[in-house]
């Protein structure tokens, strides 16, 4: 949601700063050199701890951004720091080509944690999703038995899971697809929070999957209507469609469950991880699904260099063990309650609506 008023208020403003600023020399460097892919807000951070990040004149800020979602644990978590170091004198990288001390406890680790037979490591959200739709095409292929290149994916419209090719492809947001064309085939979209829609879309027997975020994030933190994701999985069921559940923002104890999709007890089909796998500290994400689905990609069909190197395995493990030991999930809810009722006493003729599920909420502001 910040992001996109981001790029619709600040276009223009990069160099609006305090006159006596330092951050004018940073902010005008990554412009002469960097490309203009972003339009963030005039503010340069130069350290952060916690909940709070400071700016290069020393000015402390609360981070209720929170890297969309990345720092669930919060900032430079010292549980975080320390096994960056340690791993990091002792192994960093050794590429899929040899096994490595670490992947394998990792793997063990976050499939009994969430309960699935295996993961797939990659490194960003985008990553993450894009294997779910391939790893989905190729199932509806070898076990549904869809005709060759005939398997389609359905999205929900205004879904975000990221600006590669195949992302875009998916999108609905002109500001993301307008001008990058031709696009990725066998996308359909169809409206959010809509079962009808759905039905309607997945009864083709051609039909590989349904990916959709249980909350949707850059939309604007758009939470479906009770029984939604329960009547998802029950039309995915009758129609043999898997249901990809894209928990990179959602999941990880931002919306006070370890999974969004448990406030329903859904269980997705496969399900992509990112952002607090790593607590903002590494690209990490992750791809989790049963045997059945997981098992149909072969040895060189799909993988990354950097997936599932030993420092990424070491920094997702402990992350995971912060959020659970630090009880991050019962505190997203219980200070997500407290911020909800503070936000509905807001005046009523500024802001419109206030929404969300723990601590991943939105505020609508009246434009006029």
């Amino acid at each position: 949601m910040l992001s996109r008023i981001c790029r619709q208020t600040i276009r223009g403003a990069a160099t609006k700063t305090v006159p006596s600023s330092k951050a004018p020399f940073y902010i005008e460097r990554e412009l002469k050199y960097g490309a203009h892919n972003y339009a963030p807000v005039p503010v340069v951070i130069e350290r952060a701890k916690g909940i709070y990040v400071w700016d290069v004149d020393g000015k402390q800020y609360f981070d209720f951004l929170s890297a969309y979602s990345a720092v669930n644990q919060g900032h430079c978590h010292p549980r975080l720091v320390k096994v960056i170091k340690e791993q990091s004198e002792k192994l960093t990288l050794t590429a899929r080509a040899f096994h490595n001390s670490v992947f394998g406890e990792y793997c063990e680790f976050i499939t009994k944690l969430l309960k699935y037979d295996k993961v797939l490591p990659m490194n960003t959200g985008v990553e993450a999703a894009e294997t779910a739709v391939k790893l989905a095409r190729r199932w509806a292929y070898d076990v549904k038995k869809v005709p060759e290149n005939k398997a389609k994916v359905v999205f929900a419209n205004d879904n975000f899971w990221g600006r590669s090719i195949a992302a875009i492809s998916a999108s609905t947001d002109p500001d993301s697809y307008g001008g990058f064309g031709p696009f990725v085939p066998g996308f359909e979209k169809i409206p959010y929070n809509d079962l009808n829609a759905l039905e309607k879309a997945i009864s083709d027997p051609n039909t590989a999957a349904f990916h959709v975020e249980p909350i949707q994030g850059e939309a604007g933190i758009v939470v479906p209507s009770p029984g939604y994701l329960k009547g998802v999985r029950e039309l995915c069921n009758k129609y043999n469609v898997l249901f990809i559940a894209d928990e990179v923002q959602t999941g990880l104890c931002r919306t006070g469950k370890m999974l969004c999709v448990h406030h329903d007890d859904v269980r997705p089909d496969i399900v992509t991880l990112g952002k607090a796998l790593s607590g903002g500290t590494h690209p990490v994400s992750a791809v989790l699904a049963d045997d059945h689905v997981m098992l149909v990609i072969k040895p060189g069909q799909h993988g990354s260099t950097y997936g599932g190197n030993p420092l990424a395995s070491r920094i997702a493990i402990e992350a995971l063990k912060i959020l659970i030991e630090e009880n991050l999930a019962e505190n997203a809810t219980k200070q997500g309650e407290r911020l909800m009722k503070k936000l509905r006493t807001l005046p009523k003729e500024v802001v419109k609506e206030v929404r969300g599920k723990g601590l991943l909420t939105a505020i609508v502001i009246d434009k006029k």
